[in-house]
């Protein structure tokens, strides 16, 4: 790594600057990447994809881990050549795939490399995607063994929120039925390059044992977004099209709450009794 031009330059000369379009905000600080990935681990003789990788600053940091082998998707091809050169001193340890992490099957990925289906997900995720990939990650067939992410700080508070806090709502109740949720690290705006508008944080999830079946997580975001969509009405009347009192009564849940009084278990529930 020490052979390695620093991120900046190795930006320079590439010409490279980050794009409003990708939602891109670099972190080439290798010291807060570096704790990232020791906070985000072990990942010791598993593998790991990262999304967004940028100009390589937590690439590094996970190639200088023990993970056996580092897929970076790239959607930007304008970094394909800057990140190639880490196989330079990492081989074939690291590959690095063009394409949108939106539409990536993860599974098929690590099958066709005879890699372990365990992989973790570690990411600085794009600002624009980071939700829709995190459902994606959670609520698809392939699981992850664990998931590090940077958010947008909301984004990060909305993950870990616990029942009736403000920030309480449809991606805790998913992201807590089917992960253990912990915040690791808060990151000012000044830490980026270019700083964003917004602070960001580093969220954990890791999958628990015993996980609904495919039927009762697609119930699972159907009850969550009609009870959150209009979250100020009583269940009684935001499930009205699902079932309603009946459904209600059937998971043993009180009618006249509203979605932000009822624990990710009530949910989990109610997506059962949907079933």
């Amino acid at each position: 790594m020490t052979d390695l031009p620093t991120l900046r330059e190795s930006l320079e000369q590439h010409g490279l600057m980050a794009k409003k379009s990708f939602g891109q905000h670099f972190l080439l600080d290798l010291n807060i990447t570096r704790k990232i990935v020791r906070l985000g681990g072990p990942f010791t003789g598993d593998p790991v994809i990262e999304v967004g990788p940028g100009p390589g600053g937590l690439t590094r940091a996970l190639l200088e881990s023990e993970a056996s082998h580092v897929i970076a998707i790239e959607k930007d091809s304008r970094f394909l050549e800057l990140l190639t050169e880490l196989k330079g001193p990492y081989g074939d340890r690291f590959e690095v795939i063009e394409g949108d992490a939106l539409k990536v099957d993860e599974m098929q990925l690590l099958t066709e490399r005879n890699l372990s289906s365990g992989a973790h997900i570690v990411s600085n995720l794009p600002y624009n995607v980071g939700t829709p990939l995190l459902i994606k990650w959670l609520t698809g067939p392939w699981q992850p063994k664990s998931l590090t992410l940077m958010f947008q700080l909301e984004v990060a508070l909305r993950v870990v929120a616990p029942v009736g806090d403000d920030d309480y709502g449809r991606l805790s109740v998913i992201a807590q039925v089917l992960c253990d949720c912990d915040k690791l690290m808060d990151l000012p705006a000044r830490a980026f390059t270019p700083p964003p508008r917004v602070d960001s944080a580093v969220v954990r999830l890791v999958p628990k044992n015993e996980r609904p079946d495919a039927a009762v997580i697609k119930n699972l975001e159907n009850v969550t977004a009609a009870a959150f969509g209009q979250r100020r009405k009583m269940l009684r009347s935001s499930l009205k099209s699902l079932g309603g009192e009946a459904l209600l009564a059937k998971a043993e849940i009180d009618a006249t709450l509203r979605a932000e009084q009822v624990p990710p278990d009530g949910f989990l529930r109610l997506a059962a009794a949907l079933t």
